[in-house]
């Protein structure tokens, strides 16, 4: 039982590590967006619950998109107030952005209006519905916290294989920039000794038809 508690304070605080509280003004004219970027591995289960103030209609226009560092877009919706939950898959171990524009319709209250927007972003095991589960299954709540706890060992057990990967990856890289160096200097070695020789020769030469040597 201390061990399903300890997983139930760990899903707890991963949760509310995950929250977050953002206030957008609103703009006339071009508004910047506000980001919150994120790292997911591929194939993973990824839910976005927006909870903003505010309704339709009262003057500001809030747009909501989310895109992954490889140009895929995953989800783009105008006007959203109020809650709303974005669903999706990972298509590749990336980062993606949650990015939000405010748009003002009134130019006479630039200044004044503003969204507050409280984000949380649940992704892998944390992101299913484990309430669904147990009823489809039948399953008691401590075979629904072991099965949390296998798939986020799995979670963690998949990040560590692509983080070895990926310093695989970037020692080849280094030590083939390394070999490309050490040849390119070898090479500029040789073609400034060869430079040097060539002045010798040209320079023997030349004193040679002045009568100077």
């Amino acid at each position: 039982m201390k061990v399903i508690e300890i997983v139930r304070f760990i899903i707890l605080f991963a949760g509310l590590a995950s929250s977050l509280k953002l206030e957008i003004p609103a703009t006339l004219h071009n508004p910047p967006p506000k980001c919150v970027r994120e790292f997911v591995s591929d194939g993973q289960l990824v839910v976005v619950n927006i909870n903003t103030n505010g309704f339709v209609g009262d003057g500001q226009v809030l747009t909501l998109r989310i895109v992954d560092s490889e140009g895929n877009e995953y989800r783009k919706k105008r006007d959203v107030a109020g809650n709303f939950r974005a669903a999706f898959t990972s298509q590749s171990s990336s980062s993606f952005d949650i990015c939000f524009e405010n748009h003002l319709q009134n130019r006479q209250k630039e200044g004044q209006l503003s969204r507050e927007i409280e984000l949380e972003v649940e992704a892998g095991a944390a992101a299913r519905d484990w309430n669904a589960i147990q009823a489809v299954e039948k399953l008691k709540p401590a075979e629904v916290q072991f099965r949390k706890i296998e798939e986020m060992v799995d979670e963690i057990s998949e990040e560590l294989q692509y983080l070895v990967r990926r310093e695989e990856r970037l020692r080849d890289t280094n030590e083939s920039t390394n070999r490309r160096v050490r040849n390119f200097s070898v090479l500029i070695i040789f073609v400034l000794i060869g430079v040097g020789l060539w002045q010798v020769h040209y320079l023997r030469n030349y004193f040679r038809s002045k009568h100077i040597l």
